[in-house]
């Protein structure tokens, strides 16, 4: 019996194409990605990767390197706007590896994209640079291109992100990502300036994150590289021009949306020389991921995107990534490969849907005006030990292990089993491997 190997065509060198590259990759068949840059390279800075992540970079063998480029948060520490006082502390380390057998990361989005595309490579995942993708043919699994050749595989995935032409096909229509009235100043200082600030020490040398909450607004710090850089992350209402998503900013502007703020944050912001603004935006949810024809599905951006206030969008894609890669795993024909995406997607769209949704609602906790309900939510997380809704979401007894002990692999490996036994629902019966 000849040996079982599709090819599978990744729109989008992203971290959950990578991830998905990866996980068919470590299954045995084909990948190649399409990238319509012309080099590689992740813009941004800090990115988190919690414990449902960090599970799949063990299980793919890339932890120790992602670790050895990473910072371990000691604490996560949620503090009032006006003086820094702190509301409510949730220890990380070593909670994090006691309670779900891996840590929570910190790490410079460059490096970890640099991480995911050398194992790419290595396990022989073709990634085609300056790829612009102008079409798909979903009955066929194939993909268009400018000035290249047609690609023809058995499936293909959109990758391609929040402004996604995979995403536009599939709906059959122009679905530009959708304002959330939020934009995010993004910031990296190097720490051992900051330790030159006596108020500033403290945060360069102790490895938490920090969150600042206040009206309209918030902010989150956090060491990146060993400590020696520090990331800051400060979100305010959007005052972009319509039409402009990314903009030098106005330093000035900046420090006076946060001039009565804590006044360690603003010898902090004193430091800056100079920042970009970037609009928030995201999408909003589909009625399905992938096409009728069992060829084509989306993950990632491209099909949830979501507000960064949990902490998850990368995350949620890179299960993605893992979930498809494992089903690949157990794929014994080439018609269960319809079958396979079904159980992806119900797999993963009711909890990216809660992902998403949870957090656009923390915008509504974080950036509380001052009032009873901002008293209100300061006195429970001072006072109260957590509980189910509590106001700060990591911390929430229920809601934490519900995100952070996420297994994908188990979770495909007992799809997979209901599958077998014919009984998982929305599929075609082509659990038989014989047919």
């Amino acid at each position: 019996m000849p040996e079982l190997k599709f090819h599978v065509g990744i729109i989008g060198a992203g971290l959950g194409g990578l991830a998905a590259a990866i996980g068919i990759a470590r299954a045995g068949h084909n990948a190649t990605i399409f990238e319509q840059a012309q080099q590689l390279g992740e813009v941004g800075a800090g990115i988190q990767i919690p414990p449902n992540s960090s599970r799949i970079l063990k299980h793919f063998g890339l932890l120790e390197k992602i670790e050895a480029v990473s910072v371990r948060p000691s604490d996560f520490i949620i503090r009032s706007y006006r003086d820094g006082a702190v509301l409510n502390k949730l220890n990380m380390v070593p909670y994090a590896e006691e309670r779900y057998g891996v840590p929570y990361l910190h790490i410079h989005r460059a490096d970890y994209h640099k991480i995911l595309v050398a194992e790419s490579n290595r396990l022989g995942v073709k990634i085609e640079l300056g790829s612009v993708v102008t079409g798909i043919d979903f009955e066929t699994a194939s993909i268009r291109m400018r000035d290249k050749p047609e690609f023809h595989a058995d499936l293909i995935l959109g990758a391609d992100g929040l402004k996604s032409i995979s995403r536009e096909s599939l709906l059959g229509h122009s679905d530009p990502p959708h304002l959330t009235g939020d934009l995010a100043y993004r910031i990296v200082i190097k720490a051992e300036d900051m330790k030159k600030h006596p108020d500033l020490r403290d945060l360069a040398e102790k490895p938490a994150i920090n969150y600042w909450m206040g009206p309209h607004g918030h902010v989150v710090c956090y060491l990146l590289q060993g400590g020696g850089l520090y990331n800051i992350v400060l979100i305010c209402p959007d005052n972009l021009p319509e039409m402009l998503n990314t903009a030098k900013a106005d330093v000035q502007e900046m420090r006076e949306f946060f001039a009565q703020w804590d006044p360690k944050l603003k010898i902090l912001l004193g430091m800056v020389q100079e920042t970009t603004k970037w609009r928030l935006l995201n999408s909003e949810e589909m009625e399905r991921w992938s096409h009728p024809s069992g060829k084509f599905a989306l993950l990632g951006d491209a099909c949830h995107a979501t507000l960064p206030y949990l902490a998850q969008g990368a995350a949620q894609a890179v299960e993605d990534g893992a979930v498809i890669g494992a089903l690949f795993d157990r794929i014994e024909n080439q018609s269960q490969i319809a079958d396979a995406l079904t159980i992806y997607e119900r797999l993963r769209k009711d909890r990216t849907t809660r992902v998403v949704k949870g957090s656009t609602a923390l915008r509504e906790i974080f950036h509380m005006v001052d009032g009873e309900h901002q008293q209100e939510r300061d006195r429970q997380l001072t006072q109260h030990e957590p509980f189910e809704g509590y106001p700060n979401r990591w911390a929430d007894p229920v809601f934490q292990p519900w995100l952070f002990g996420y297994d994908a692999f188990a979770e495909v490996e007992a799809a997979w089993n209901r599958y077998k036994q014919g009984t998982f629902p929305g599929t075609s019966g082509q659990f038989k491997s014989n047919l």
